[in-house]
């Protein structure tokens, strides 16, 4: 089971609102650069509207970045779109056999594994932007000798 990828489209989201906001970003345009449904993209706009990442506005086609790309982290994503319930990355199996040796301590013994892991995770994505991100496809963009656009 991997992370929902309700998190690499938020990325991608920011990122194509910055790197398109001279035109009208609406959830159509952003689904074509996605490759998935307009459904999908309002309702992922919707999530990283509540978290204050972006501007839309009902009924008006087009959405803009709310903060400073610098100021928007990957960790802000990974919060706003819901990928895990807090301290809920890793989660354990329910009701091991409390007769067993393994069974009976297995929980307590990865928990403090798990956790650190996920703070970890946390502070990795806490120490990269979409500024990063976007930099990274300019860098990419202007190296590729293609005319393709989204």
């Amino acid at each position: 089971m991997s992370i929902s990828s309700r998190f690499s489209v938020g990325i991608h989201i920011l990122s194509l609102l910055e790197l398109n906001k001279e035109n009208v970003n609406s959830s159509e345009w952003i689904a074509k650069s996605v490759n998935t449904n307009s459904v999908v993209i309002r309702k992922i706009m919707g999530m990283l509207k509540n978290a204050g990442l972006v501007n839309v506005r009902p009924g008006v086609a087009g959405a803009e970045l709310a903060k400073e790309l610098s100021a928007i982290t990957l960790l802000d994503v990974y919060k706003a779109v819901n990928v895990v319930q807090e301290n809920e990355l890793f989660s354990v199996h329910d009701n091991p056999n409390p007769e067993c040796p393994v069974g009976k301590n297995i929980q307590e013994a990865v928990m403090p594994i798990f956790t650190a892991a996920q703070l970890a995770l946390e502070k990795s994505l806490g120490n990269v932007t979409i500024e990063d991100v976007v930099n990274d496809i300019k860098q990419k963009t202007e190296t590729e000798s293609t005319n393709t656009t989204c």
